[in-house]
C-alpha cells in the first residue's frame, strides 16, 4: 500500500515538472524541486530524458546536491558529475556524512578526490580512509563512525551535562553506546532511560548487554536482516578486538533493502539495477546484448533438440503445434519455484540442512500440478485433435517437465551460487533453457514412441 502511494506521488510530481517545464518558466519548477527531499529529487531525476535532467539539475539547491548524488543509481550519478564543476562537487562532498561521502567518493573524478580530501580536517580524512578499506557490501562502508561513547564509571547526570555541553548529537541515536577505557563495547544505554532515570544512578546499572555488536566485515544483506529480526534503529559496529568502530542507522538499512528489491527484479532480465531508465541507446544496446547473445545460444541447443525428430514432426504435425504448450508451463512452473528461491538464499533461509526437505517438496508439488494439468490438457488435446494417443503423449510430457523444472527450480540457484554467480542474474536463463530442451525432449520421445510404433 505503502509503496502504491509513493509511485502515485511520483507520478503526480513527474507530470507537475513536465508541465511545468514545457512552459519554459524555470521560477515554478525551481519551486517545486527545491520542495522535495533529497530523496525524491534523485527518484525524479531517474524519471526524466537527458535534456529535462539536465535543466532540473541545474535548478537544485547546492545544499541538496550531496544527498541527492547518494539518492541516485551509478549511471545517472555519472551523468549529473560531467555536468558540474569540480568546485561544485567539492562543496557538495563536504555536505554529507562520512558513510555517505564513502559510498559517492570512488565515482568521482581523481582530481576531485584529492580536494575532497584536502577540504578536510586529519580526523575525519582517516576515518573516511579506515572506511574505504572495508569491502563495498559490508558492515565497514555502511557504518558512520560519529557516535556517542559513555563510559560505566559515571552517573546519569554526568552524561546529562555531557550531551547538553556537545549541543547536537547525531540522527537517529535511540542508544548511547557504552564502552571500556579500551574503547571496547559493552553495551548500550537507552537515550529514554537517561531522561526518566535519577541523576545520580550509576550508568553500569542502566546497561543494556543484549544487543550484540556487528563485525565490520559482515555483509551488508546481513546486516539488514539482523536489524529486520530484530527491529533495531541503529547498531554498534566492531573490529575483530570488539574495539567499537562506528554505528549503523535504518535509513541505510532501508536503502540495502530497496537494491536488493531492485537487483531480484532488475536480475531476472538480465540488467544491472543501476541502469539508466534513459541511458544512451549504445549503452544500453551493449548491455542488453550479452544476455540476448546468450539467451540466443540456449535458443540454437533448443532448435537443435527439435531438429533431432525433424522425421516425427513431418509425419505428426500437431506436435509442433502443441510444443509450446509443454515448455511454456514448465517455464512458469521452474520460474516460481527460482523465485521462492532466490529470495530465500538472499535472507539466509536456505542451506545445506534444509536442502533435500526443499527439493522433496517442490517435487512433490510438481507432481501433483503435473498431473493435474496433464489431464485437463491431455482430454483438451485429445477432444481437438480427436487422438487419445496424442493426449496421452502432451499429458505425460507435461508431467516430466513439471516435475523437472521444480527440480531445477531449486537446483540452479544453489548450484550457480556455490560458483560465486548471482541466481537472481543468471538463474532465469539457465532454467529456461533447462526446461525448454526437457519440455521438448519429452514430448517428442514420448510422441515418436507412441505415435510412430
Amino acid at each position: 500500500m505503502a509503496e502504491a502511494i509513493r509511485h502515485d506521488k511520483t507520478a503526480r510530481q513527474l507530470r507537475l515538472l513536465s508541465d511545468a517545464l514545457d512552459t519554459g518558466r524555470l521560477g515554478p519548477v525551481r519551486r517545486l524541486v527545491n520542495s522535495l527531499s533529497p530523496a525524491e529529487i534523485g527518484n525524479l531525476l531517474e524519471s526524466l530524458p537527458a535534456t529535462k535532467r539536465g535543466v532540473v539539475w541545474g535548478l537544485v539547491d547546492p545544499e541538496d546536491d550531496g544527498e541527492v548524488l547518494v539518492h541516485v543509481g551509478e549511471d545517472v550519478r555519472e551523468s549529473l558529475l560531467a555536468d558540474m564543476d569540480p568546485d561544485e562537487i567539492v562543496a557538495a562532498a563536504e555536505t554529507l556524512d562520512l558513510d555517505d561521502l564513502a559510498e559517492l567518493i570512488e565515482d568521482l573524478p581523481d582530481t576531485v578526490i584529492e580536494e575532497v580530501l584536502k577540504s578536510m580536517d586529519r580526523e575525519n580524512r582517516e576515518r573516511l580512509e579506515q572506511a574505504l578499506s572495508y569491502p563495498y557490501d559490508s558492515a565497514g562502508r555502511l557504518m558512520n563512525p560519529d557516535v556517542i561513547t559513555v563510559r560505566t564509571d559515571v552517573t546519569v547526570d554526568v552524561v546529562l551535562r555531557y550531551l547538553r555541553l556537545r549541543g547536537e548529537i547525531p540522527e537517529h541515536t535511540d542508544y548511547l553506546f557504552v564502552v571500556s577505557r579500551r574503547h571496547q563495547y559493552l553495551g548500550r544505554v537507552a537515550v529514554s532511560s537517561l531522561l526518566i532515570c535519577d541523576p545520580l544512578t550509576p550508568i553500569n546499572e542502566l546497561i543494556d548487554d543484549e544487543q550484540p555488536a556487528i563485525p565490520v566485515n559482515t555483509d551488508a544483506n546481513q546486516v539488514a536482516t539482523q536489524f529486520s529480526d530484530y527491529d533495531w534503529i541503529t547498531a554498534p559496529v566492531v573490529d575483530e578486538n570488539n574495539i567499537l568502530l562506528g554505528r549503523i542507522t535504518i535509513d541505510d538499512v532501508v536503502d540495502i533493502i530497496r537494491e536488493q528489491a531492485e537487483h531480484q527484479a532488475m536480475g531476472a532480465a538480465g540488467l544491472d539495477e543501476d541502469e539508466d531508465l534513459f541511458s544512451p541507446v549504445p549503452r544500453a544496446a551493449k548491455r542488453r546484448a550479452l544476455w540476448l547473445g546468450i539467451n540466443l545460444l540456449t535458443a540454437f541447443l533448443a532448435s537443435w533438440v527439435i531438429g533431432r525428430f525433424e522425421a516425427t514432426l513431418q509425419q505428426v504435425v500437431a506436435l509442433a503445434v502443441l510444443m509450446p504448450i509443454v515448455a511454456s508451463m514448465g517455464g512458469v512452473a521452474g520460474t516460481q519455484v527460482l523465485t521462492l528461491m532466490v529470495r530465500g538464499i538472499a535472507l539466509g533461509q536456505v542451506g545445506v540442512g534444509n536442502l533435500r526437505a526443499l527439493i522433496a517438496k517442490e517435487v512433490l508439488v510438481g507432481v501433483l500440478n503435473g498431473l493435474v494439468w496433464a489431464l485437463v490438457v491431455g482430454v483438451v488435446c485429445a477432444l481437438w485433435f480427436q487422438d487419445a494417443k496424442l493426449g496421452l503423449v502432451i499429458a505425460g510430457a507435461m508431467t516430466i517437465n513439471l516435475v523437472a523444472a521444480a527440480l531445477a527450480g531449486v537446483l540452479v540457484p544453489i548450484t550457480l551460487k556455490r560458483m560465486n554467480i548471482d541466481p537472481a542474474l543468471a538463474g532465469g536463463v539457465v532454467l529456461t533453457t533447462f526446461t525448454d530442451v526437457i519440455g521438448f525432449l519429452s514430448f517428442l520421445s514420448l510422441g515418436t514412441l507412441i505415435l510412430l510404433k
